[in-house]
Parts: C-alpha cells; sequence; structure tokens
C-alpha cells in the first residue's frame, strides 16, 4: 500500500477515535477531538497531492479518499447535533451551536446521492470526477468543524467565557453551518446536472 492509501486509511480510522473523544469526558477531552479532526483534515490534504505530484493514483485510493471524506464530515457533523450545544451544566451555560437533524440530513443525502451517481456512471464505464464545488464543500465544512471544535475547546476545556459567548459568536457559528449546506446543496445539483444523462428513466 502506498504512502497516499495508508494516508486515506488512517483518516478512516481516526474517526472512531475522534467520537471517543467527544463522547468520553476526560481531562481536556474536546481538546484531544480537535487535534485528531485537525489531523485526520490534513491527511486529506495531502493524500491526493502526493497522488497525482508522484503518479500513485490507485483504484482504491479514487474509492476510498472520497468515503473517508464523507465519513469524517458526516460523523463530526452528527456528533455536533447530538451534543447540541457548549455547555457547563455548573454555571447553567447552554450555548447552541446550529448544528441539527436538518443539517446531517441534507449533507448525508447529498452524500448518498453523489454515490449512487457514481455507482450508475461506473456501469457506463464514465467516472465521476471530483469537482470544483465538490472540494471546496468539503473543505468549507471541515473549516466550519473546527471552527466548532475550537469553540468547544475554548469554553469547555479552557473555560474561558465572555470573550467567546456573544451574540456575534452565534451568528458566526450559524452563517458558517449553514453556507456549509448551501455548498453541499449547490455541489450536489452540479453533479446531477452533469451526469443527469446517464440516470435511464425509461
Amino acid at each position: 500500500m502506498n504512502l497516499p492509501n495508508k494516508l486515506t486509511l488512517a483518516r478512516i480510522l481516526l474517526v472512531p477515535v475522534f467520537l471517543v473523544c467527544m463522547y468520553v469526558r476526560f481531562p481536556f477531552h474536546y481538546t484531544a477531538a480537535l487535534l485528531v479532526f485537525a489531523a485526520a483534515s490534513i491527511t486529506d490534504a495531502l493524500d491526493g497531492k502526493i497522488a497525482r505530484s508522484r503518479n500513485l493514483v490507485t483504484t482504491f485510493g479514487k474509492f476510498a479518499d472520497p468515503l473517508a471524506d464523507k465519513i469524517l464530515v458526516l460523523a463530526a457533523f452528527a456528533a455536533m447535533a447530538d451534543i447540541g450545544a457548549v455547555q457547563d451544566d455548573t454555571i447553567g451555560l447552554y450555548y447552541p451551536i446550529h448544528v441539527n437533524g436538518i443539517v446531517v440530513t441534507i449533507i448525508a443525502a447529498r452524500e448518498f446521492m453523489v454515490s449512487g451517481l457514481r455507482l450508475v456512471t461506473a456501469e457506463k464505464g464514465v467516472v465521476v470526477a471530483a469537482g470544483i464545488w465538490g472540494k471546496l464543500k468539503t473543505a468549507f465544512t471541515m473549516v466550519t468543524e473546527v471552527v466548532i471544535l475550537l469553540l468547544f475547546f475554548v469554553v469547555e476545556d479552557l473555560r474561558i467565557y465572555a470573550p467567546v459567548m456573544t451574540p456575534v459568536t452565534g451568528w458566526i457559528i450559524f452563517a458558517l453551518v449553514w453556507i456549509s449546506v448551501a455548498l453541499t446543496i449547490i455541489s450536489g445539483g452540479v453533479y446531477l446536472k452533469g451526469y443527469w444523462k446517464y440516470i435511464d428513466m425509461k
């Protein structure tokens, strides 16, 4: 297995580690979750670049790289939707992070749709390549998730409240989340429009 494929596999294996850090409460567990997610996101930037520059593109990479991205992004948003808010029961703090079931459903639906398109076009010998909208969607969504994890890190691990827990912060998080959703819908529409001709409606 070459280096890009090892990085892709590492990204997949980091997902359960990330989820453990999100859910199992130990000192600075959100810090650990942030570091794990950041490491996984870095592998996403590296594996494709190394594969292309060293001519190491493989069938496994074409299959596993987008799959790893989907698993990581969905796992992070699903965990955030489940947790729901930055909170501290000792002082009655509850600060919603604007990630909910609607967000997760839209993103999951887009990913299932694109995966279905890839299956349909593969039967016709056509490869659905990652487009600029898909790459932008993935990059922006990962940045959004890093920002939310930074909020958990600063507020719950470092216990810094006053400079962070403001309406402005809430609106920034809200905007980032829903821009991610908008990019998800747009990129899905671009894929569907580009490959609709391969879907037999008869």
